[in-house]
């Protein structure tokens, strides 16, 4: 069975820096897409970014292009989102999930983790 965990989620002010991770066990990594999304209180679950198989082909939400970066390490079946220049709009509880194929749409996620809490102060 598939296991998705996240780390590195916590506080920071604006204009600051957060690195996440999310460790997938159980299938086989390199053969899905991977993706973060977020969910800020009040508000429904949105895409952040996706990255390809072998992570050769990337895509984010215009909210967070040029400021967030995402990657993978096949080798380590981890996924990572390093955030920049992070706002208080940026707020949220962070998942990671994985699709057969990139993709912005939650449904074509099968797998999810519990989620991150990435909170930025002002």
């Amino acid at each position: 069975q598939v296991q998705l965990v996240e780390s590195g989620g916590g506080l920071v002010q604006a204009g600051g820096s957060l690195s996440l991770s999310c460790v997938v066990s159980g299938g086989t990594f390199r053969s899905y897409s991977m993706g973060w999304f977020r969910q800020a209180p009040g508000k429904a679950r949105e895409f952040v970014a996706s990255i390809s198989r072998m992570g050769a082909s990337t895509d984010y939400a215009d909210s967070v292009k040029g400021r967030f970066t995402i990657s993978r390490d096949n080798a380590k079946n981890t996924v990572y989102l390093q955030m920049n220049s992070l706002k208080p709009d940026d707020t949220a509880v962070y998942y990671c999930a994985r699709s057969f194929y990139m993709t912005r749409a939650s449904v074509n996620f099968d797998s999810w983790g519990q989620g991150t809490q990435v909170t930025v102060s002002s």
